[in-house]
């Protein structure tokens, strides 16, 4: 899965941030913090999250680097994407399970003594921390950005997958966490409504690469060498491939 999908998954999906993060965000300590402090202390925030969306990517792109060497890329890229839609258009109880909006709730609620320990710290170190705990919430966005970083088929993939997912969120968490009480909830649910548009672009893009249609960046062709090793001709079909050679 190319990297600016990633992207493209961390810009528009942090709309939904701002009703699942958001509140976190929003209760970072102020207090009587210089403007290039506060300012400062947000970018660590969202740094920490990013550094859990990294640890996530990796451990995943070794998940990913299994499945591609048995073959079952294709299987897990269109059931992803058939998981999103699903996630999308099921009853909003039935859905819950999948975005992980009830076990977010009941993580924040477990978690709440460390959150307000560190809260009112209000260091640095401690907003790192928030940030840290933040990225390893339950959320359905992360749940596909995480599918993203399957599809990579590498450690090193996965990584980069998260890492460029975790930044494609910051303008938005860094704009609510200094002036999110200034936003109207009204505001922010409206915002939140683009996000199924999104979600439904990138579920077919995911069942259009299972497909393995031939078309470049979007459907790569993957073949069965007889060998064993699985080719994918990402961009042109002789000189830009991928070989794995099947584990012994």
């Amino acid at each position: 899965m190319e990297l600016w999908t990633a992207l493209l998954i961390g810009l528009a999906g942090s709309l939904h941030c701002i009703g699942m993060c958001g509140p976190i965000a929003i209760a970072l300590p102020i207090g009587d913090t210089p403007k290039h402090q506060l300012i400062i202390g947000r970018l660590f925030y969202n740094i920490g999250r990013v550094v859990s969306y990294a640890v996530l990517g990796l451990v995943f792109g070794f998940v990913g680097q299994s499945l591609f060497i048995g073959g079952y890329q294709q299987v897990l890229s269109i059931a992803m994407g058939v998981l999103i839609l699903l996630a999308l258009f099921l009853p909003s109880k039935y859905a819950a399970f999948l975005t992980g909006a009830k076990l977010h709730n009941k993580v924040v609620m477990k978690m709440k003594g460390l959150w307000l320990s560190l809260i009112n710290k209000n260091t640095i170190g401690s907003l790192f921390g928030i940030g840290i705990l933040n990225g390893f919430l339950p959320c359905g966005l992360v749940y596909i950005a995480i599918a993203g970083s399957i599809s990579t088929g590498t450690p090193l993939g996965g990584v980069m997958y998260m890492a460029v997912f975790g930044i494609g969120t910051i303008p938005v968490m860094l704009t609510m966490s200094l002036v999110g009480k200034l936003i109207s909830f009204k505001f922010r649910s409206g915002l939140r409504k683009i996000l199924p548009a999104g979600a439904v672009v990138l579920a077919f893009l995911f069942i259009l690469r299972g497909m393995s249609l031939g078309i470049p960046y979007i459907s790569p062709k993957i073949e069965k060498q007889e060998s064993g090793k699985t080719t994918v001709n990402c961009c042109h079909p002789v000189n830009d491939s991928l070989s794995v050679e099947p584990e012994k």
